[in-house]
């Protein structure tokens, strides 16, 4: 785990800044303690990423469930009821793991987890335009299009350029030209600039800023602009802030609803988020889900019971991890340490970050999940691929994270009905060995999104040194998702040394380089 450290100890450096204004606006807007951020953003870290199968996903507070949170945390009567519902979510998540219900994550569509990505960048950075003006009405973390502070994403930004703080946005733009050089010049100039990274030396800037300029009345920076971690003044008030769940309460069955719709909510997002951190992943590597479930579900318990909110992977926390040079869950857990000791150690030091800082760091985070040529990739895929990911992106941005997915799914489900035909058999394994590993794959004449789960794992189980026949001769439709499988197929199979022979009507290719350029070249099929 720690071969990687060079590369994992900066990525958890960036991880931790992005990870820790969003534990305690995710709790603000939750209407739940600050501390309870911070505790559920240790536990993500340390916790579930040491248990966990995902080498570069971050789990922590989930800012998805936030409204749920704000609701049930009245209905129940008490926070420390809402804590023993977040206990037996855990526990749920933990059968679900069991009964291995992580394969319903196969079941989402490669249009849809991209439109996810984008949709998530560009929020991103539309709910950091405040922030980076110095205008912090709503709390870092809230990503819902209606906020908790009574406007919506796109009035909150009309507001802010009447509320501008000239100390904030100055340092907020000096820090997003150090994060800028800092990628896209310095950090080719030597190891130095590699090994330390842009987004520390903008925070260490920005605090350098505040201490100079606190007694400017024009551009001082003021404390509801800045980190706000909770300062236990000894060690019994720094126990206090820890809460513990209230078992007496058990037999409540608005406990038990609670619990099931954390549950569901929270091993959904984080299915979805392993789904898109494997897209991200340059190694291309498959995260097992029902281990997933375990590790979250093992999370959740842990952070109930000390007094912290439901915890998902995060797709915020884990992208930052992978455009940071992350490789393995060392990063995530390492970044978990440092929230923990930081809030023991320095938090009079985090009380002097400018969130207009953290919200350029962001501004990076949103621009490589949402980059402007990536519509371009998806139009070009042809409406089947660019309709569902269109729908899901404006459905993130005009509603939130779970309905937007919804709408991109629902849709991506009507365009696959459309245009598929009844098939009962979507492959057909032969195995020709006669004491040789050579084994056949026949590919159906309609192949979609929905046979990604089956097809991934026979591929998975192919031994070593096997000789694989893949017949695509009878395939008329071959849904993108299949052809990126078996791209990122085609890339682990060298390393376990299989041959892959490729049978097509245009002829027959070995080890094909590129499965996305060879299909490009397929005739468009009606």
């Amino acid at each position: 785990m720690f071969k990687y450290l060079k590369n994992d100890l900066p990525a958890s450096i960036v991880v931790f800044f992005v990870a820790l204004p969003l534990c305690l606006g995710i709790a603000l807007a939750s209407g739940a303690p600050l501390f309870s951020g911070l505790i559920a953003g240790i536990v993500g870290g340390i916790v579930v990423g040491a248990i966990s199968g995902s080498q570069i996903g971050v789990s922590g507070p989930a800012a998805g469930l936030a409204a749920i949170v704000l609701v049930t945390i009245g209905t129940l009567g008490s926070w420390e009821n809402f804590l023993l519902a977040v206990v037996l979510g855990g526990v749920i998540q933990l059968v679900f793991g069991f009964l291995k219900a992580g394969i319903i994550g196969y079941y989402f569509p490669s249009s849809v987890i991209k439109g996810m990505l984008t949709g998530i960048g560009i929020i991103i950075i539309l709910k950091q335009i405040p922030h980076f003006f110095g205008y912090d009405a709503d709390p870092e973390g809230d990503f819902a299009f209606f906020q908790v502070d009574g406007e919506n994403t796109f009035s909150e930004i009309l507001q802010t350029f009447n509320n501008i703080s000239p100390g904030a946005t100055l340092i907020a733009v000096i820090g997003l030209t150090i994060l800028i050089l800092w990628s896209n010049v310095l950090s080719k100039k030597g190891k130095f600039f590699q090994l330390v990274q842009g987004p520390l030396v903008a925070v260490v800037v920005g605090i350098i800023f505040y201490n100079l300029t606190k007694d400017s009345e024009l551009w001082g920076i003021s404390s509801n602009h800045l980190v706000s971690v909770p300062v236990p003044e000894d060690a019994s008030s720094f126990l206090a802030q820890f809460s513990f769940p209230n078992f007496g309460a058990i037999g409540n069955p608005q406990i038990w609803i609670t619990a099931f719709t954390i549950a569901l909510v929270a091993s959904l997002e984080t299915l979805l988020c392993v789904e898109a951190t494997d897209k991200l992943d340059p190694e291309k590597r498959v995260t097992p889900t029902n281990r997933e479930l375990l590790a979250q579900g093992t999370g959740n318990i842990v952070s109930g019971l000390i007094g912290g909110l439901p915890i998902t992977q995060v797709i915020v926390r884990s992208s930052a991890n992978i455009q940071s040079g992350g490789r393995t869950k060392a990063s995530a857990i390492i970044h978990g340490f440092f929230l923990l000791i930081s809030v023991i150690l320095i938090p009079r030091l985090l009380n002097m970050i400018p969130l207009s800082v953290l919200a350029a760091i962001l501004f990076i985070v949103g621009y490589k999940l949402a980059k402007p040529t990536l519509f371009k990739t998806m139009y070009d895929l042809g409406w089947k691929q660019f309709v569902p990911f269109v729908v899901t992106v404006l459905g993130i941005i005009f509603t939130d994270l779970l309905v937007g997915i919804g709408l991109g799914l629902g849709v991506g489900i009507i365009v696959i009905l459309i245009k598929s035909y009844q098939n009962s058999h979507f492959l057909h394994i032969e195995d020709k060995s006669n004491g040789k590993h050579k084994i056949k794959m026949t590919l159906a004449e309609e192949v979609t999104f929905f046979n990604k789960g089956a097809i991934l794992k026979e591929l998975d189980s192919l031994p070593r040194d096997t000789y694989l026949e893949l017949d695509v001769r009878k395939t008329r439709y071959l849904d993108n998702d299949i052809i990126e499988i078996l791209d990122d197929f085609a890339f682990k199979a060298k390393e376990r040394n299989i041959d892959i022979h490729l049978i097509s009507e245009r002829g027959m290719v070995e080890n094909p380089p590129s499965f996305i350029e060879f299909f490009k070249l397929r005739p468009k099929s009606a």
